[in-house]
C-alpha cells in the first residue's frame, strides 16, 4: 500500500520548495527559474516574492535583470502575468498556447468580434507592428482597426495577446519606476540566437519531453501534487496522459476537510519530504503569489475557513502572511511612497496571535517595510488585532 502523506507533510514539502522554510543562499535568478517564474500582476509582487525567498534580496538585483532581458514578465500560467526567465519566455507560451486557444473561442468579451477575421492574418499584422517598436495595448489595437475597423479595437489586441508571446517591455515592472503597458514579442526582445535556442515545439516528440520537463518542474516546487493540483497550476487539461508516462512515485494524501476520499499525489523520485514538526518561520507573501495558486486543493496551506476573508467581487487575491506555514492573515502598504512621512505596513491577522506570534510578525514586518519603502520614507509597522 502507498504512503499516506497528511496535510503537514505536504505542507512543510511545499514550504521548502518554495524557499519559506529557509530562505535560498543564491542569486534570485535561480528561484525564479526553479519555481517557473512568479506571479507579477502588479509590478511589486516579484520584489515581494523574491524578498521572502532571497537571502539579501535586493530590488536592483530584479530591476538590473529586466533592464538585462534575462527575464521578463509575459503571460503564461493560466494566461496570468508572471515575471519569468528568459528561457521561459521563449518556451512556455508554446506550451500554454492551447489554453489560450481555447480562451479566444469562448471569451465572453472578446470571441465573437474574433469570429468575423482571420486570427493567423491579425496575428502576423500585430506582429509586424510590436517587432516594428514596441507599442502600448491601445495604440496596438488602434492600428489593428485601422485593417479592421468593425471590430473593437481592444478584441484586436486582444487576439494578438492571445496568439503572440508578448512580453512587457521596461521600465514597466522595474521596482521605483512606471510606465503604459508595452509590448513586443518575446522573439524580437531576447534576440534571434536565444529564440533559435529554444524546443521547437512543433515537432510532436520535442512537444512532448517538453510537457514532461514541465511536469517535472512543477513537482519539484510544487509537490507531492495530483494531476488536478498540476492541470490547476498550468491553466492546461489532459495531463494525466503525461504523468503517466513519467517515472514517479505515488503517494495517498490526507482527505481535505469535507471530503470523503483520499487523493493520489505525485512526486519526483528521491525528494525529501521535511519532518512536519519543522518550525516554520513567517513569512509574507506578494498579492497572487505562487504558493497560494500552485494547486486546486490548497488545503496544504489554507484553511477552508479563512478562504472567504481572501474572496473578492473581482477574483483578486490580496497580500498575505504566514504562520506556521499557513495563511493567517493579509497586508497591505500604501502604494504611493512618494508623500512625504511615515510609510505605514498594516498587518492584519484572521485571528489574535500569541505574543510570541506578535513578535515574530513585527520582526519580519519591519524588514518589508524597509524594502517596500527604500529612501522614499520611514516606515512603521502596525498589527491590528481581529474583532
Amino acid at each position: 500500500m502507498t504512503e499516506l502523506l497528511s496535510r503537514a507533510q505536504l505542507n512543510r514539502a511545499l514550504l521548502a520548495r518554495q524557499h519559506l522554510l529557509a530562505r535560498h543562499d543564491g542569486p534570485a535568478l535561480d528561484v525564479v527559474d526553479h519555481l517557473v517564474g512568479l506571479q507579477a500582476q502588479n509590478a511589486w509582487s516579484p520584489y515581494v516574492g523574491l524578498w521572502s525567498r532571497v537571502a539579501g534580496f535586493r530590488t536592483d538585483e530584479l530591476a538590473d535583470a529586466l533592464w538585462a532581458r534575462s527575464v521578463a514578465r509575459i503571460a503564461v500560467m493560466r494566461g496570468t502575468i508572471h515575471l519569468v526567465t528568459a528561457a521561459d519566455a521563449l518556451l512556455l507560451p508554446g506550451l500554454i498556447a492551447p489554453l489560450y486557444a481555447k480562451d479566444l473561442l469562448v471569451n465572453a468579451a472578446h470571441a465573437a468580434g474574433l469570429r468575423t477575421l482571420d486570427v493567423p492574418e491579425l496575428t502576423a499584422a500585430a506582429r509586424a507592428l510590436v517587432e516594428a517598436e514596441p507599442r502600448v495595448t491601445t495604440e496596438l489595437g488602434r492600428l489593428l482597426a485601422e485593417r479592421w475597423p468593425d471590430v473593437a479595437p481592444s478584441t484586436l489586441a486582444y487576439g494578438a495577446r492571445g496568439t503572440l508571446p508578448l512580453v512587457q517591455v521596461p521600465p514597466r515592472g522595474v521596482w521605483g519606476r512606471s510606465g503604459a503597458t508595452t509590448w513586443t514579442t518575446a522573439w524580437t526582445w531576447f534576440g534571434p540566437e536565444l529564440s533559435a535556442a529554444a524546443p521547437d515545439l512543433a515537432d510532436p516528440a520535442v512537444l512532448a519531453a517538453e510537457q514532461e520537463r514541465l511536469v517535472r518542474r512543477y513537482l519539484a516546487a510544487f509537490g507531492p501534487a495530483s494531476v488536478a493540483d498540476v492541470q490547476s497550476w498550468s491553466g492546461l487539461t489532459g495531463l494525466r496522459a503525461v504523468t503517466d508516462r513519467l517515472d514517479l512515485v505515488r503517494y495517498r494524501a490526507e482527505p481535505s476537510p469535507g471530503a470523503v476520499r483520499e487523493r493520489e499525489v505525485l512526486d519526483l523520485p528521491g525528494m525529501p519530504l521535511p519532518d512536519p514538526s519543522v518550525p516554520a518561520p513567517v513569512r509574507f507573501l506578494a498579492d497572487y503569489d505562487n504558493v497560494l495558486l500552485g494547486h486546486a486543493d490548497r488545503t496544504r496551506i489554507m484553511s477552508p475557513e479563512h478562504r472567504a476573508f481572501l474572496a473578492s467581487p473581482n477574483g483578486v487575491v490580496p497580500a498575505t502572511f504566514l504562520l506556521d506555514g499557513r495563511v493567517a492573515g493579509t497586508w497591505d502598504v500604501p502604494r504611493d511612497l512618494s508623500a512625504r512621512g511615515p510609510v505605514t505596513l498594516t498587518v492584519r491577522p484572521f485571528a489574535r496571535p500569541t505574543a510570541a506570534q506578535r513578535d515574530q510578525l513585527q520582526a519580519e514586518a519591519a524588514g518589508l517595510a524597509e524594502l517596500m519603502t527604500g529612501d522614499a520614507a520611514e516606515p512603521r509597522v502596525v498589527v491590528v488585532d481581529p474583532g
